[in-house]
């Protein structure tokens, strides 16, 4: 007749349980696997370095978890990855409501000037600073919470015109205006390459990626971070001296454009 009587019910409920577990265990285990293999890349990559880097002989890799659910941070977390990479500030927002704000939190897409209260409030670093008009908003918001927010400029070093980034023109422009926000950190640069078939092909854009931190580190001996390489090239930017990467696909599959927020 279709309806379940106690002692079916609790049979049923533990079966969903035992399935749900196992399907729990089953990600998690592939995460581990992945985890290991990006770890070992990030060795191979290092390992392969031609010249010593002033970036450092460590990269720190950024799990981003854009279009994943929130328990794969706890998961990440739970296995040593202390950085979590959002591209939206709306959903890292709805990620910390359900899970808490644990680890460190990078904002690594584009950010609007109307979105930088927010943005602040949730994040740790904020590498998509691209504008002195982003700035000054950033500067405004950190000021209003007694917050220095630290942050890196990001460079369209490969001129694509559909991606974000400071050119070098506004580059040179907003350096010396930067003593003006007192709010803000300079921790370091962001570049992003383009897509292509051929990986090699990105190699020339962390070159410079990495030359302009070198330069920039004469007048600012205090940064730290050169944020270069995603899922598809970080070992080419760790060999040309990245020391942090953000990596989602490699660590979390395919991004679920389903998943809501």
């Amino acid at each position: 007749n279709g309806v379940l009587y106690p002692s079916e019910i609790l049979e049923d409920s533990r079966s969903i349980d035992i399935y749900f577990f196992a399907e729990e265990w089953e990600a998690s285990k592939v995460l581990a696997d992945n985890l290991k293999l990006v770890q070992q890349k990030i060795q191979v990559a290092l390992d392969k370095r031609n010249e010593k880097k002033i970036t450092g002989a460590s990269v720190t890799l950024v799990a981003v978890t854009k279009n994943h659910p929130p328990e794969v941070i706890t998961e990440s977390l739970a296995l040593g990855v202390q950085n979590i990479g959002e591209n939206r500030v709306q959903e890292a927002k709805h990620k910390q409501e359900a899970i808490g704000k644990q680890g460190y939190w990078h904002l690594i897409g584009h950010l609007q000037t109307n979105k930088a209260r927010q943005a602040v409030a949730h994040f740790d670093l904020i590498e998509s600073v691209d504008s002195e008009h982003l700035l000054a908003a950033v500067d405004k918001e950190a000021a209003r919470i007694g917050k220095v927010q630290d942050i890196l400029l990001q460079l369209n070093i490969a001129h694509e015109e559909q991606k974000s980034g400071l050119d070098r023109e506004d580059y040179l422009a907003l350096l010396p205006k930067l003593a003006d926000y007192k709010n803000v950190r300079l921790r370091g640069l962001m570049v992003i390459a383009q897509k292509c078939d051929d990986v090699e092909a990105t190699r020339p854009v962390f070159a410079a990626g990495y030359r302009a931190f070198v330069r920039l580190k004469e007048q600012y001996p205090e940064i730290d971070v050169l944020s270069m390489g995603m899922s598809s090239d970080y070992m080419i930017a760790i060999e040309e001296g990245a020391n942090v990467v953000r990596v989602g696909t490699a660590l979390f599959g395919q991004r679920d454009y389903s998943y809501q927020f």
